[in-house]
């Protein structure tokens, strides 16, 4: 299969402006910025044809051009990464079995969370889009559960069902554990859906067809647009192998992704 990933950035982010372009301090001392270290996580990819950063933001084009990066130019219109990815891959008229939306804020994500998207695909031509989900360890448990008392939008939780296909995904932190759950030594019932898809081109068309529904526009999540047209997402299990995974959504978590950087030293 020929495979190519696509990384959306915009610097309009609501929740953190020019997040893709903030730089981030390595264990080293100097520092990189976000849409770079993503970039190098994308390169590290087994299997994969080609990475471009898609983005309609000159600044974050010539930052990715200043680092080596491929870049398309797309539409300012684009709603969401996934939007953002289907135009990429008309205007630049490339052609691939399966396209991964690396979205610019996770630099933490393995290779491995990618590759299983990729393998679940050419085992199953049946299966239209991807996303990797991953249990929760009780640390990032309590931070999904902090940032929610504090008012803030946090990461995102799945739950799918016994075949693996996705039920619901939320900004709430489902499904709901007790005092007890959360205080206990087992595992934690609540997985962290990781913002990394893998799709087939005919799916990634069909989505810039479907206009927004009201739980995408209500829950901000663009995937469930997916859902609410009957469309499956193919959730796949992916194991965190001592690495801790958390996105860059809010300013606070700078100091979050540098100390696990710090940490993987």
């Amino acid at each position: 299969m020929k495979t190519i990933i696509l990384i959306p950035a915009r610097y309009g982010s609501t929740r953190y402006p020019g997040k893709p372009l903030a730089e981030l301090r390595l264990p080293n001392g100097t520092r990189k910025p976000l849409i770079q270290l993503t970039w190098e996580a994308a390169q590290a990819v087994r299997g994969v044809d080609g990475v471009h950063v898609a983005t309609d933001d000159e600044r974050i084009a010539r930052a990715a051009q200043d680092f080596g990066a491929q870049v398309i130019m797309t539409s300012d219109a684009c709603a969401n990464g996934t939007e953002r990815c289907a135009d990429a891959l008309a205007r630049a008229g490339l052609s691939a079995d399966v396209v991964v939306n690396l979205q610019g804020d996770a630099p933490l994500t393995p290779p491995w969370f990618i590759e299983a998207l990729i393998d679940t695909m050419a085992r199953d031509p049946a299966v239209q889009v991807t996303t990797p989900v991953l249990r929760c360890d009780r640390e990032t448990h309590a931070h999904f559960l902090e940032d929610r008392r504090a008012g803030r939008v946090g990461g995102t939780t799945a739950v799918f069902d016994r075949a693996g296909n996705a039920l619901y995904f939320s900004k709430e932190v489902l499904p709901y554990t007790d005092a007890s759950v959360r205080a206990g030594d087992g595992e934690v019932p609540v997985f962290h859906h990781v913002g990394v898809y893998a799709y087939r081109p005919t799916a990634l068309a069909a989505y810039g067809g479907w206009a927004p529904g009201r739980l995408e526009q209500l829950e901000g999540l663009e995937q469930l647009r997916f859902l609410e047209n009957g469309a499956p997402v193919r959730c796949v299990t992916v194991e965190a192998r001592g690495r801790v995974f958390w996105e860059l959504n809010n300013p606070e978590d700078v100091a979050r992704i540098e100390k696990v950087l710090e940490a993987a030293q």
